[in-house]
C-alpha cells in the first residue's frame, strides 16, 4: 500500500504547484481576472485533497504501526 501512497500524494501536490504557477503567470502577464478566480478555487481545492490524502495516509500508517 506504500507504493500507492508514494505515487499519489506527490502527484497531488505537483498538481497544486502547478495550477499555483498557471495562477501566477496569468496575473503577471495581466490575463483575465475571471481565469485567475478559477485557479484559485481549483488550487484550494487540490490542495484539500492533497491534504486529505496525507491525512488518510497517517491514519493508515498509525494503524498499522
Amino acid at each position: 500500500m506504500e507504493g500507492f501512497w508514494s505515487f499519489v500524494i506527490p502527484i497531488a501536490m505537483a498538481a497544486v504547484v502547478v495550477v499555483l504557477l498557471l495562477g501566477l503567470f496569468n496575473m503577471m502577464r495581466g490575463g483575465s481576472p475571471e481565469r485567475s478566480q478559477t485557479l484559485m478555487r481549483w488550487r484550494v481545492l487540490l490542495q484539500a485533497l492533497a491534504l486529505g490524502l496525507m491525512l488518510l495516509f497517517l491514519l493508515f500508517a498509525a494503524g498499522r504501526g
